[in-house]
């Protein structure tokens, strides 16, 4: 058996995901509360529950103890490490904090948390919708959280661009390739690689769905 395949690539694969993700929706948390002109400790506030706020409510509905970020505390101190060194970079530097910055790696996050929360909603047992739900609660309360607390209507929400409908595409995509017996590692990055070339596509070529019109 190839390591590939060997059920202890998983975790690692899995912890490597959980990670990255933190690490995307920290950025895209940053990005935002710099642009909404908050000082340090609001900045630090908002990446870590941008980061986090998703996979909280993943572990809590599964019940799943203790929750990923206390088990993981380096976790935390990446966010800290973050915020201190861009809001130094980005402040001394005067560059200009724009929508794309938030977007990208909120696209990325996007793409890692919804594959992630899917497969271990599936490795916990649950329904096929309970999987879908969580991914979708992964990958999506941490960007409503982070445009609540600065101040502004959550775009996942409000611009009309297919977000949510994503989340729900890739695990989807995680479901469908579990059902057909792929291993589990490959449908985990097919989740993550559609999902988040989607979410980048529609950013650039700005595609929407259609309004509700009353």
């Amino acid at each position: 058996m190839s390591e590939w395949a060997a059920p202890s690539f998983l975790p690692v694969l899995q912890s490597t995901i959980e990670v990255l993700a933190v690490l995307a929706f920290a950025l895209s948390g940053i990005a935002s509360g710099l642009r909404a002109g908050m000082d340090l400790i609001g900045v630090c506030f908002v990446a870590g529950v941008t980061a986090l706020g998703g996979g909280t409510l993943r572990d809590l509905l599964l019940d799943r103890r203790p929750f990923f970020w206390i088990e993981q505390d380096h976790l935390l101190w990446m966010i800290i490490g973050l915020c201190v060194l861009a809001s130094l970079v980005l402040r001394r530097s005067h560059a200009e904090v724009t929508e794309r910055s938030i977007q990208i790696p909120d696209a990325v996050g996007l793409g890692l948390f919804s594959a992630l929360g899917t497969q271990i909603a599936l490795a916990e047992g649950s329904s096929v919708i309970v999987a879908i739900l969580m991914g979708v609660f992964s990958s999506t309360l941490g960007g409503v959280l982070r445009d609540t607390f600065c101040n502004v209507i959550p775009k996942a929400f409000s611009d009309h661009q297919p977000y949510i409908l994503l989340a729900v595409f890739g695990s989807g995509i995680v479901i469908g390739l579990d059902a057909l017996g792929w291993p589990a590692w490959m449908g985990l990055l097919a989740g993550v690689l559609v999902t988040t070339s989607a979410r980048v596509l529609v950013i650039l070529y700005r595609w929407s769905i259609p309004q509700w019109r009353p």
